[in-house]
């Protein structure tokens, strides 16, 4: 089978980290007897650089024209000054909202090797953290009306049953396909009419999903459970605000948010993936970037849009042996370099 990946390399170390994770795509999908054809477009701090905008027309048809988008990274300190609808962090979101990618997954899993470097306790840590949280993108109080006058503000939370339906079928899914075959449902249903909406529909949906075991938690709760016994977890379902918040807490814990990819998926098969953190650019150019959040999320883009959970497991048993071996970027309190780090998983493979 032969598929279309589109590479948005954007800023800081997104280009050094993206490079190595189609590295290991290529080698990936040669040992999975598939074809991957990619090809690089414009995004952020750099598409602004060049055109003016920070995500071109050009760059939305090619992404349309693909099986999926792998991303870097964008942003930087030389953007900041930018009026908000030039800096390079719309172009993330126009993307994203080009594509209609309405559900974001972000696996939080301590691999073994790391499970020092976690800021809880030991005893927690080793009972295990392997969850993923989904997030819905494109609703609430993010894409709500807002405003101010004079000394008031307001930002409004709106969704509606289809908007929270779509989302939680892809939850669903995502928990019938795991071996727990758990979801938990995070709102805030005893104070916001919004969150009652999402139980009710969350609710009637799981009828469809009976080998999933489904529960309800309050937001704040939720984020105390994290740190106090994250083992519980299986598949996470929450809101956009929700889910941006508890996500990060999620990553922290893990050890490294260098070690962490995202997706962000669609009605269909396409979706958008990136690791979870920034462009880092006061270590742009160094050579001492953290691929591995970067090529585990070309593990999700070979799981959920080319369909190829053979390729999709062969990198994460890679990235697990090479941690096991020892080999450390910066960020985990060793010395590897970037291209070592990715010679390693290629050596792996």
């Amino acid at each position: 089978m032969s598929f279309k990946v589109t590479l948005l390399p954007g800023d800081g170390i997104g280009p050094e980290v993206l490079s190595c994770a189609v590295r290991v795509l290529e080698r990936t999908a040669e040992k999975c007897g598939i074809s991957i054809s990619f090809r690089e477009a414009l995004i952020g701090g750099i598409a602004y650089d060049k055109t003016g905008t920070p995500l071109p027309q050009e760059t939305i048809d090619r992404c349309k024209e693909s099986d999926a988008v792998l991303l870097g990274a964008v942003g930087g300190k030389k953007w900041d000054s930018l009026p908000a609808a030039q800096r390079p962090e719309k172009g993330l979101l126009g993307i994203r909202s080009a594509l209609e990618l309405f559900a974001n997954l972000r696996p939080a899993k301590i691999e073994r090797a790391l499970r020092a470097d976690s800021p809880l306790r030991a005893d927690i840590v080793e009972k295990g953290i392997d969850f993923v949280i989904v997030r819905e993108l494109c609703g609430g109080l993010y894409y709500g009306e807002r405003g101010r006058d004079g000394g008031d503000a307001f930002d409004t939370m709106a969704y509606s049953e289809a908007e929270v339906e779509r989302v939680a079928r892809v939850a669903f899914e995502i928990a019938k396909g795991r071996e727990r075959k758990k979801l938990t449902s995070i709102d805030k249903a005893n104070v916001l009419d919004c969150s009652r909406l999402w139980r009710e529909v969350v609710a009637r949906v799981a009828a469809d999903y009976p080998e999933v075991e489904v529960s309800n938690m309050l937001v704040d709760n939720a984020a105390m459970q994290i740190v106090r016994d994250p083992s519980q977890f299986d598949v996470v379902l929450t809101e956009n605000m929700f889910g941006d918040i508890l996500s990060d807490e999620a990553a922290e814990i893990t050890g490294s948010i260098g070690m962490l990819p995202s997706a962000s998926l669609g009605a269909g098969r396409m979706g958008l993936y990136e690791p979870i953190h920034g462009s880092a650019p006061d270590i742009a150019g160094k050579g001492i970037a953290n691929p591995l959040g970067t090529i585990l999320s070309g593990a999700l883009l070979l799981r959920h849009s080319l369909g190829c959970e053979e390729g999709a497991a062969l990198i994460e048993r890679a990235v697990s042996a090479v941690l096991e071996s020892g080999l450390r970027t910066a960020d985990l309190g060793g010395d590897a370099t970037t291209v070592q780090m990715e010679e390693a998983v290629l050596a792996q493979l």
